[in-house]
């Protein structure tokens, strides 16, 4: 390897090293860590099937995870944690008290988030992972 070639390849490996480190840096949070500990310490949601997490937190604003969205309903999520409400009506008892029981823990779970004191409110995004890691097509999903 000549001289300029070599000088040209460690520069270049200089700077993506940089850039990777200034994206690690800028991304790393370590509040995000101290809310999902809460989150994981409450006994009621770790009994739920879905882990809701803290995903970002900037500016007093504490994003979390979701199984549901506007996008996608509850109905969805539901049958995938009780495969027995898979292809129940939305008016079904079993299916309206597996929504409150969804609709309890995501309170819980916000309420904890916004109960520590520099937390100022708490957004929701959905779980596109979550989905993804049991081999559910979302996109086929979202309306």
């Amino acid at each position: 390897m000549d001289r300029f070639t070599r000088n040209y390849t460690i520069a270049l490996g200089a700077i993506v090293v940089g850039l990777l480190l200034f994206w690690l840096l800028s991304s790393w949070n370590p509040r995000v860590g101290e809310l999902n500990k809460v989150l994981a310490a409450d006994a009621e949601l770790a009994s739920y099937p879905y882990p809701f997490r803290v995903v970002d937190f900037d500016d007093g604003v504490a994003t979390l995870s979701s199984p549901r969205s506007f996008d996608l309903p509850a109905i969805t999520f539901l049958g995938v944690i009780e495969p027995s409400l898979a292809n129940k009506a939305q008016d079904d008892p079993a299916m309206i008290a597996a929504q409150n029981r969804l609709i309890h823990h995501q309170k819980r779970a916000q309420a904890l988030v916004e109960g520590q004191p520099d937390v100022a409110s708490v957004r929701w995004e959905l779980d596109r992972n979550w989905y993804v890691q049991r081999g559910i097509d979302i996109a086929s999903l979202l309306r």
